[in-house]
């Protein structure tokens, strides 16, 4: 039987988190983004790969990389197999260890995708002495294996990133539309249109992603799923049942036990 899913942690590493697949038909997303530093590897098949406006096929042997807060999605194609592994890593301790944010979204690059299997394998062995050590020595190697990608950032808007801020600040609290706009100094009509251009959600779908974000950290402490649900803002724990199956293709019971799923 082909493993559907499974998550890696270790007690020692609270800064990093794996996920493997087994079999990408079954781990389906909707537009969501991550709290940390993503790069995975396709093993097998192909995928659809969307970030802001770059839509590309991607096939077993390319390496994918996502800023933290970029809104994305990664799904089969026609119902075609496909396997992946991923790396989540938080942010301040790649800034601890000196690393520099990469700005690729996608690598084809064989010497990368060879490095991130053996990183993978490392961190998957359980006789592997210094994790973390193996850990920095990837990234701080990241960059010599990336060319810097082609085309222009969009453009940024003070306006779109001071909403986007002031959603995530208060992801928590009972927002409204209103209290956006009033905060950003936009029209509604303008904030719904040019944000979803901006972010790759509408602003309702933002503050969803970060509220999922949150409940994802708070699981991952082994928290009940009932309690998280309702500090995430979420109606009940059913309400968070739904969104985080949309956005992580993975139960809150799954995902806080890693436990593994079989197709």
């Amino acid at each position: 039987m082909i493993e559907v899913s499974r998550f890696w942690r270790d007690p020692a590493l609270p800064f990093v988190e794996a996920r493997r697949v087994g079999d990408g038909r079954q781990v389906c997303y909707a537009a969501h983004s991550h709290a940390s530093f993503s790069i995975g590897v396709i093993t097998a098949g192909r995928s659809t790969y969307v970030t802001g406006d770059t839509h590309r096929d991607v096939a077993a042997g390319a390496t994918v990389l996502m800023k933290p807060g970029v809104v994305h999605t990664c799904n089969p194609i026609d119902g075609e197999p496909w396997a992946y592994l991923m790396l989540f890593v938080d942010v301040p301790w790649l800034q601890a260890q000196g690393v520099d944010l990469p700005e690729a979204t996608l690598s084809t690059s064989t010497a990368l995708y060879s490095r991130l299997l053996q990183l993978f394998a490392g961190l998957f062995d359980a006789d592997t002495v210094d994790r973390e050590g193996l850990l920095a020595a990837f990234f701080l190697a990241l960059p010599g294996y990336l060319e810097a990608p082609p085309g222009a950032r969009l453009d940024d808007h003070p306006r779109l990133e001071a909403a986007a801020a002031f959603i995530r600040a208060h992801r928590l609290d009972p927002l409204s539309l209103e209290d956006i706009c009033t905060a950003a100094g936009l029209s509604r009509a303008y904030l719904i249109r040019a944000f979803r251009q901006r972010f790759g959600l509408t602003p309702h779908g933002y503050l969803l992603d970060q509220r999922v974000q949150h409940a994802r950290g708070q699981l991952r402490l082994g928290r009940a799923i009932a309690e998280v649900a309702l500090e995430s803002g979420f109606a009940d724990q059913a309400h968070l049942q739904r969104a985080f199956k949309q956005h992580l293709a993975a139960t809150p019971g799954h995902y806080r036990s890693g436990g593994a799923a079989r197709g």
